[in-house]
């Protein structure tokens, strides 16, 4: 690496106790690659889309104290690219001092994962690593933060700093363990402390562990139980969005699939704050069922759009919609909460409704944008961390 500073270069290891936000580290040829799932959860699924959102780091971040003015970390990143599509933003790097955004950039070089959706093929090809560097650092003792890209598969490789490192210290604060589907992972937010699971943290004065997995929020159990062994102070489940997408199961399945889900957070969190959060305003799936398909009429002009494959007329024969999905949460919860007071629900229209679809509609049909990623996180923030919220200090 050509690199120059005033001091010699100290090299770090990058271990599992650099990282927050991560449930599992595995050891690679050429570093280290953070998880959001564990192993065990991992093998019991071969879902490609699971593997890839799994790995995408959302909310991970390396944390360490230091005296340093300079940062460099060698990284290999998987980046997408989607067949007939121009490419997509290269992922960012949030580094924060001291909690205060303080400098962004991106990685070169890396793998490609590219993506037919047409013909439903993937083909990967290897690259070389990039390195991301951050200088001109305040001087003195301070809390140094990197956030990794919320949308790109990133091994870590080597930390360099021109002075030594050391864990950050516990804070004290508490531990917020959030799941839910690409909205929650990060869709088309700006960055990734941009993300709205990330913004309400900050504004709660919370740490993150987000489990909001791109197109996997399936009542799948292993990431039931993913939750119940995570240690944790407050919960949150996001519910719906993907069960409608994908057609995975009709209303017979849903509400015992709920119910199993929550038995299962509740082994390992008996008493904890949990919110049972339903799903955001989608037009064309509030009353439409699944599957949701891939509009590719505009995409070589980079407007990729989504479109439902359902029929209206197939509600009465069990399929899910989210208005439908949406009565059975508040149903089942209101059901759990006369044995479970710590149990507690909210509307995902509260977050994002029709006011805010005519004001700031979904660009593709299903996903936020950056700026109502913003208005997601800043709802969320004062609805559940508020002074009435179930997560207010009084709650825990």
């Amino acid at each position: 690496m050509n690199t120059t500073t005033e001091h010699p270069w100290v090299t770090t290891p990058v271990t599992a106790g650099l990282l927050r936000g991560a449930l599992d580290v595995e050891r690679t040829a050429h570093g280290v690659l953070p998880h959001r799932l564990p192993a065990r959860a991992r093998a019991q699924c071969d879902d490609g889309q699971l593997a890839m959102a799994e790995s995408q780091p959302s909310g991970v971040r390396l944390v360490f104290r230091t005296r340093a003015t300079a940062v460099e970390l060698d990284t290999l990143r998987t980046k997408r690219f989607y067949v007939g599509a121009p490419p997509r933003p290269d992922g960012i790097y949030d580094l924060l001092v001291d909690g205060r955004l303080t400098r962004q950039t991106s990685a070169s070089g890396g793998n490609t994962l590219t993506i037919d959706m047409t013909e439903g093929t993937t083909e990967t090809r290897t690259g070389p690593p990039g390195t991301v560097r951050f200088t001109d650092l305040p001087e003195g003792d301070k809390d140094v933060e990197i956030w990794l890209p919320h949308n790109e598969t990133t091994e870590l490789i080597a930390l360099r700093t021109d002075a030594p490192v050391e864990q950050a210290p516990d804070r004290g604060l508490k531990v917020w363990l959030h799941h839910g589907s690409s909205i929650s992972h990060g869709s088309d937010a700006a960055s990734p402390t941009a993300i709205w699971p990330a913004l309400a943290a900050s504004l709660g004065g919370v740490e993150l562990i987000n489990l909001g997995l791109s197109g996997s929020a399936l009542l799948d159990p292993f990431t039931a139980r993913a939750l119940r062994d995570t240690p944790a102070d407050l919960i949150s489940v996001k519910i719906g969005i993907n069960l409608v997408n994908t057609d995975l199961m009709r209303l017979r399945a849903f509400t015992p699939a709920v119910h199993g889900f929550l038995d299962t957070v509740r082994e390992g969190h008996p008493t904890a704050p949990l919110l049972v959060v339903s799903p955001i305003l989608c037009p064309m799936h509030e009353d439409t069922p699944g599957p949701t398909a891939p509009d590719l009429g505009g995409i070589g002009s980079g407007q990729l759009r989504f479109r439902p494959m359902g029929d209206p007329a197939e509600r009465a024969s069990g399929k899910l919609t989210l208005r439908i999905v949406r009565e059975q949460l508040t149903r089942i919860v209101e059901q759990r909460a006369a044995d479970d007071p710590n149990l507690h629900h909210l509307d995902g229209r509260d977050l994002y409704g029709e006011t805010d679809a005519a004001e700031l509609p979904l660009p593709d049909q299903l996903h936020p944008d950056a700026a109502t990623h913003r208005r997601i996180g800043e709802r969320f923030a004062a609805l559940a961390f508020g002074a009435d919220g179930p997560f207010a200090s009084r709650s825990l």
